[in-house]
């Protein structure tokens, strides 16, 4: 899990404000509460959640402002699948976000949150996946 969150961020620190020019505090595609598995130490937390362009930045608070620092954040292209999660973990409302060498786990409030976060993240992983570039999607209903 920590080589996941050190090969997210890049190694950039907390304090940088340099979020890739994301004004995450403007406008985001998906907010909520959800509760994730702690890094270091595994227990579970409740934060705040944002996700914008791409990437999905956590908080400790819901007032999230321009002054406001992440507590992490995931590049969404760097992930392969998000899915329910309730037999891996034994809880409801469990889902997971995986890349090709770690995983992550939260739990929404409901089993209808659950599917909204899903099928958020999912569209966002579609959006900026790097496996297809804009000049190789073809449009078959435009007109000649």
């Amino acid at each position: 899990m920590a080589s996941l969150l050190r090969a997210l961020i890049g190694g950039r620190s907390e304090d940088s404000g340099d979020y890739d020019g994301v004004e995450f505090w403007s406008n985001p595609e998906r907010t909520g509460w959800l509760t994730k598995q702690g890094e270091y130490i595994k227990t579970w937390r409740r934060r705040w959640f944002v996700l914008k362009q791409g990437k999905l930045y956590w908080f400790k608070e819901s007032n999230v402002t321009r002054e406001s620092r992440p507590r992490g954040v995931i590049p969404v292209a760097s992930c392969l699948t998000v899915k329910g999660a309730e037999d891996v973990l034994n809880k409801q409302n469990a889902f997971e976000l995986s890349t090709r060498t770690d995983t992550m786990y939260f739990i929404a409030d409901s089993e209808k949150e659950k599917e909204d976060w899903i099928n958020s993240i999912g569209r966002s992983i579609v959006q900026h996946s790097r496996s297809v570039t804009d000049s190789e999607i073809v449009d078959y209903d435009s007109k000649r």
